[in-house]
């Protein structure tokens, strides 16, 4: 086939910025952003917005650490890049002993990636290659949640349960089953406890490991704490517990995604501990460079290693920059101080006083139906009506609404739509970085009001 025929568009049918890039969003005219300051990015104007999200929980400790620019500078001064098929690099060992040494006991090996989605892939076909290592290749299906999202490659879009994406690509996708979230706000039955419910819940999987066939199921997948999809939907107590006891009783592994709500976003530096658990692997990325670079990681069970070991001693997957000396740099110097033991005590303190204010300022407001979350990672679920839990019109895309009154105000928040089932219901995730003090959580709060209170009020 020869090239497709260049299209000739009138002035006025291009974007207004002129662009040369496919960006997410091919009508968007977004500002440039030009600097960083602590908790807040500058744009070409002059223009502060305070960043109430981290982007998309990433920049964990601002944007402008000197620490981390530094370590980024002299690695590249040094050497920035070897393939890892040929060398591996100090930064790069000393960045899987520091994360080693960070994780809970059972948690022995760490395999990077560039990004949380490439971290998802791996985990996925490190979990597939450890049963034909171990003689179990019948085992082929994949079990994960609703309403859940672990990454855009086909593998991680696959085990995610956010429909919006997944539609457009299903028909290319691997099969994986689905069960329903531990969401209690949405899920849990009137005068249903939270132990009942938890029960509920893990009886679900079982049944769906049995429907599967017990021999063919490789993993649970989940995220601790749900991110995008649903807007920081924590389990109930006991929930993980029991699904720890499901995947055991079938041999199943269970692969945890703490992209986003894992390394000190909710006040721990793995969101599982909170639980009582400990995964046979877990996925990050977002806070591993907080943002300085791009790197992910799976933290995986000295068993599974062992398998490849005693095994084929390889591993039938790879990336060009996995284990890119300059990102291993930069997220050593990040996981050197998320490890210091000042850093989660301060973190819990900063989410004391965020929870408070939230709770001050929207705890009886009539279209706020759940202020939800853990520590530094919050969400907030709006209703047309508290009563009934009834969401808006999906039409209104309020949540959309909501970003751009933020945005007008310099305030940059996550809001999504789909909340409830890909379609219905809207909600705002916040995730500041930790170097917000009580001043800025006092304006992050105050523009996020204003800018819900604008976007409902323009909806009509």
């Amino acid at each position: 086939m020869g090239k497709p025929a260049k299209t000739t568009r009138t002035p006025d049918m291009r974007p207004a910025a002129h662009t040369r890039v496919l960006h997410r969003h091919s009508h968007s005219n977004l500002p440039v952003a030009a600097a960083g300051d602590g908790p807040y990015v500058i744009d070409t104007t002059g223009k502060r917005y305070l960043d109430a999200s981290g982007g998309a929980a990433v920049s964990c400790l601002g944007h402008s650490d000197q620490d981390v620019i530094a370590a980024v500078q002299a690695q590249i001064g040094l050497m920035p890049f070897a393939h890892s098929a040929f060398f591996t690099n100090e930064p790069m060992e000393q960045l899987a002993d520091l994360m080693v040494a960070g994780a809970p006991e059972g948690l022995d090996r760490v395999y990077f990636t560039s990004g949380g989605s490439e971290a998802v892939e791996a985990a996925l076909k490190m979990a597939r290659q450890y049963f034909i290592e171990i003689g179990q290749p019948e085992r082929t299906v994949f079990i994960a949640r609703r309403q859940s999202y672990h990454g855009n490659t086909l593998g991680a879009l696959s085990v995610g349960g956010n429909e919006w994406r997944r539609a457009p690509f299903r028909e290319i996708m691997a099969e994986t089953r689905h069960v329903d979230p531990c969401f209690s706000y949405r899920g849990k039955r009137d005068g249903e406890s939270d132990d009942g419910y938890a029960t509920r819940l893990a009886a679900e999987l079982e049944a769906e490991i049995n429907a599967a066939g017990a021999d063919r199921v490789i993993a649970f997948v989940a995220e601790t704490v749900v991110g995008a999809t649903s807007g920081a939907v924590e389990p109930v107590p006991g929930y993980f517990q029991k699904v720890r006891e499901v995947c055991d009783r079938y041999g199943v592994l269970l692969i945890l995604d703490e992209i986003m709500c894992g390394l000190g976003r909710t006040g721990s530096l793995y969101a599982f501990v909170q639980d009582g658990i400990v995964p046979d692997m877990v996925t990050v990325a977002k806070g591993l460079a907080a943002g300085y670079q791009p790197i992910g990681a799976v933290l995986l069970s000295e068993p599974i290693f062992d398998a490849f070991y005693d095994g084929s001693g390889f591993f039938q997957h790879g990336h060009t920059f996995m284990g890119h000396a300059t990102a291993c740099a930069a997220a050593l110097v990040v996981q050197e101080k998320l490890q210091n033991p000042d850093m989660m005590p301060h973190v819990r303190a900063l989410g004391a006083i965020l929870d408070t204010r939230l709770n001050d300022r929207f705890g009886n407001h009539p279209h706020v139906g759940d202020i939800r979350g853990r520590v530094m990672f919050r969400g907030l679920e709006l209703v047309a009506d508290r009563t009934t839990k009834a969401p808006f019109d999906p039409a209104l895309k309020l949540h959309a609404r909501v970003k751009a009154e933020a945005m007008s105000r310099g305030l940059m928040c996550y809001p999504a739509g789909g909340t409830i089932d890909g379609t219905r219901g809207d909600h705002v995730l916040l995730a500041p970085p930790f170097v917000v003090g009580a001043a800025e959580i006092d304006l992050i709060v105050e523009r996020l009001g204003e800018a819900i209170d604008a976007a409902i009020s323009g909806a009509g």
